[in-house]
């Protein structure tokens, strides 16, 4: 009987274990009795939940069976670790949905630096900070790593070097503490982190996930079931406001897209007619690379100089044209935005009759601009607008956390690693892995999508176990 692994180091595909086809290596010296239950070892007695444990998990031909009866919500304590792209960032929060704290060390000064990410370098900030920021929630939380219920960490979509860090880390807790570990999908994370603070929405629900490297439309119609309605085809919104943000010259410490919506509440947003990406595609996908293009042609035209003259150097002419450019950029951006959320809104209604919210998460669902002009696409559509703080938008521990509790509740997660695991071990990780299966009206008619190297959807992953159970 097939059993869903999320999170296994094993270099195996999750393919060849749905299928049964041989792997590499075997999955336990005697994996036999996981495949039938799946729980901790029947010592250690310092765990207060250890005797709730045994029945977690357990396979049966109508699936995983939730585990709410073998463990009050309450006493459920998930640590979160994110380490995807630039932040490092830990939290601990109870199935209940209380954050007990909340930890995350920015990459600012770096990004400042080299103008983006520099995947080497945040690595290595990585490697610098996840050991004082993952002890600073367990210590904000007044806990031990013993007294946890499991580890969550994102394994994917992220950048390998720096997703290595944070696997690998919840790795050594898992194993030195024999705690189950939950591999997460951070745009999964993006979508549910809401449900922490909106207790009344349920699924299905429309998501749109916006930030510095992914712009996604999907249909949630269960946890760990999505519909991908659109996704961009080369650059995400967050990249094309960092973009212009470092042309027009801004302060790229607080953040690009905070730094230019700030600017651009001084300048004209009809002064500059950009084009609207893609409107002659009639789907949900979208794409900023050409805007990016539109914007670097008109600085260029109005001969501004940024290198050595960032904007708080400007005279009052070229900061006013400068903020032209930032409120141009904006509006078109975001038009591009709400044409793609009402169509994805037509085409959910059609699968979902019942959906009656908009879900907006990511970094760039902080911006106060996004959220007012999609609040008028929503209205008018008769749904709801739904965001997470803006706290909870950018990267953070708290989204892991919360969705390693919505999968470890249903049954969702793998045992602990080896207490002894050697350094070099092959760890899971999924740089590019999309979430949900594609519409096939979603099918974009511009330039194909880079498939190269994508792991199976989490959504094939979880709906073919289930189906094998």
């Amino acid at each position: 009987m097939a059993f869903l692994l999320l999170s296994s180091p094993l270099p195996f595909s999750r393919v060849a274990l749905l299928l049964k086809l041989p792997s590499r290596r075997p999955c336990f010296p005697n994996p036999s009795p996981f495949f039938t239950r799946c729980r901790r070892s029947p010592s250690p007695s310092h765990h207060p939940h250890h005797s709730q444990l045994k029945s977690l998990c357990i396979a049966s031909s109508s699936g995983l069976k939730p585990i709410a009866r073998s463990m009050a919500r309450e006493d459920v304590l998930i640590l979160g670790i994110e380490t995807s792209c630039d932040d490092t960032a830990a939290a601990v929060v109870r199935g209940n949905g209380e954050i007990l704290s909340q930890v995350a060390s920015s990459q600012a000064d770096l990004l400042a630096r080299y103008g983006g990410v520099a995947p080497k370098m945040a690595e290595e900030a990585h490697i610098v900070a996840i050991d004082k920021v993952v002890q600073q929630a367990l210590d904000n939380a007044n806990l031990a790593a013993r007294d946890l219920s499991a580890v969550a960490v994102t394994i994917g979509p992220g950048l390998s070097l720096c997703l290595r860090v944070g696997v690998c880390k919840a790795r050594r807790i898992a194993g030195m503490h024999n705690l189950p570990i939950v591999g997460i999908h951070h745009m999964e994370a993006h979508a549910l982190v809401v449900r922490l603070v909106e207790k009344d929405l349920h699924f299905p629900f429309l998501a749109l996930l916006i930030s510095g490297g992914h712009n996604l439309l999907i249909l949630a119609r269960d946890l760990g079931h999505y519909v991908q309605l659109g996704t961009t085809i080369d650059d995400a919104i967050g990249e094309a406001y960092d973009k212009t943000a470092r042309w027009l010259g801004l302060d790229m410490k607080k953040g690009g897209g905070p730094a230019l919506e700030e600017l651009a509440q001084e300048g004209d947003a009809d002064s500059i007619k950009f084009s609207i990406p893609m409107r002659q595609h009639k789907d949900c996908n979208f794409s900023y690379a050409g805007l990016k293009t539109q914007v670097r042609l008109a600085i260029e035209s109005r001969k501004i100089c940024t290198e050595n003259n960032p904007i708080s150097s400007a005279n009052p002419d070229d900061r006013s044209s400068r903020a032209d450019i930032a409120a141009s950029f904006q509006r078109v951006a975001v038009l591009h935005l709400e044409d793609r959320c009402q169509r994805a809104i037509e085409w959910a209604l059609k699968i979902e009759p019942s959906i009656n919210s908009l879900v907006v998460s990511g970094g760039v669902a902080s911006n106060q601009y996004v959220r007012t002009r999609l609040s008028h696409v929503v209205n008018n559509s008769g749904l709801r607008l739904v965001c997470p703080p803006p706290s909870l938008c950018t990267d953070n521990g708290v989204m892991i956390a919360w969705t390693g509790i919505e999968h470890f509740l249903a049954g969702r997660f793998d045992p602990p690693p080896p207490a002894n695991e050697p350094e070099n071990y092959l760890v899971d990780l999924r740089p590019r892995w999309p979430l949900g299966e594609e519409y096939s009206q979603g099918k974009s008619e511009a330039r194909s999508l880079k498939r190269a190297r994508i792991h199976p959807s989490l959504t094939s992953i979880i709906q073919g176990s289930m189906q094998q159970q």
